[in-house]
């Protein structure tokens, strides 16, 4: 592990001295380039000098003992190194976690998809739930949502709704979210009042950079039609909504939302671009995830992950067997108990198998 951390510690050194040469400077490809890895490494490389720091103090104080001291002198040292070797053991679990592949997506922004599925308006109703609780985690973390495209029943709730997450690190803890969300409640239209499952569908991908995704004009059939839903002077008025086909692979994305044809296309192209790449990530990685199963969360939307139980305050993880009774807290946005509970599992599996 510490030849790695050292080999890390100099790649640091050297990108510093790439960032300062006059050549990279007025690259804008290979300053972006350098500049991301640095950023990547850093926190790796600070917590490693602090390791050593530690390390060496320790060694130095251990090496006091050996020496003539009075009484009082020899307890202060001996208090020191317990307080030394203390913070050693979290940071080497730390270095081992920081060693660990990293996904390369982690840092970007999302494009959040929510569809109500089985449970028709209980369900549209529940996939609104879900998004302002997305949208006041995003908050939180100072990340900005935006809706991209939505379409609401008559009640209030959403048939599918997407937006996208802008933040750094966005991906790293909203990729947990994909998969079947499922409630279990009264319904606002039940008399009788009986208990209902309903579902909903979260699909979570990471926004593609264009460098990532060639996509070609002449591959791209373009629409456009009036937009429809309530409010506004544009609405069924304006060809201002804007449907876009990708003939290679035959992804659809429509944007209706702004008032204006150029920002929907804009939006649209990113949706279109981070479906596209969705797609190839996942076929390129399907061999590979059928060896590896360890992986948390980041299966297909078919896959049941959680379930919000109304009458019982309950909300439960399926995939790490994490129950917490805080359905408000959690329908507030306060999701970090259990994005940091995937997160651990993640690692944890992570370095079992790197252990092999």
């Amino acid at each position: 592990m510490f030849d790695r951390l050292e080999a890390v510690e100099e790649r640091y050194e050297r990108l510093n001295e790439l960032l300062m040469d006059p050549d990279v400077i007025s690259d804008t490809k290979k300053l972006r380039e350098y500049s991301k890895e640095q950023s990547d490494i850093e926190e790796t490389v600070t917590t490693f000098r602090q390791y050593k720091e530690i390390k060496q103090q320790f060694d130095e104080a251990k090496g006091m003992l050996q020496e003539s001291l009075d009484q009082e002198m020899r307890e202060m040292v001996k208090m020191e190194l317990e307080e030394l070797e203390e913070q050693i053991p979290p940071l080497e679990e730390k270095l081992r976690v920081l060693l660990l592949p990293k996904d390369p997506n982690d840092e970007k922004n999302v494009i959040v998809e929510i569809r109500g599925a089985a449970g028709g308006d209980e369900a549209a109703l529940f996939a609104g739930d879900l998004y302002r609780m997305y949208s006041r985690y995003a908050e939180a973390q100072g990340w900005k949502p935006e809706v991209i495209e939505s379409s609401e029943n008559d009640i209030g709730g959403f048939k599918e709704i997407i937006f996208m997450i802008n933040g750094k690190g966005a991906y790293s803890k909203m990729k947990y979210e994909n998969g079947a969300h499922r409630v279990q409640r009264v319904p606002t239209t039940e008399s009788g009042g009986r208990i209902h499952t309903s579902t909903a569908t979260v699909a979570v991908l990471p926004e593609a950079e264009e460098v990532e995704v060639d996509i070609h004009d002449k591959d791209i059939r373009v629409d456009t039609f009036t937009s429809s839903g309530p409010g506004g002077q544009s609405v069924n008025t304006t060809m201002s909504a804007v449907r876009l086909t990708h003939i290679p692979t035959g992804v659809v994305v429509s944007c209706q939302d702004e008032k204006s044809q150029i920002k929907n296309k804009e939006k649209a192209m990113k949706v279109l671009r981070a479906r596209i790449y969705d797609k190839f990530r996942k076929e390129a990685e399907a061999e590979y995830a059928q060896n590896r199963k360890s992986a948390v969360g980041t299966g297909d939307r078919s896959e049941r992950i959680r379930t919000y139980n109304f009458p019982q305050s309950r909300v439960t993880d399926h995939r790490i067997g994490l129950t917490l009774q805080k359905l408000d807290q959690i329908l507030q946005g306060n999701l970090d108990e259990i994005t940091d509970a995937l997160i651990v599992e993640e690692q944890s599996r992570a370095m079992e198998e790197a252990g092999k």
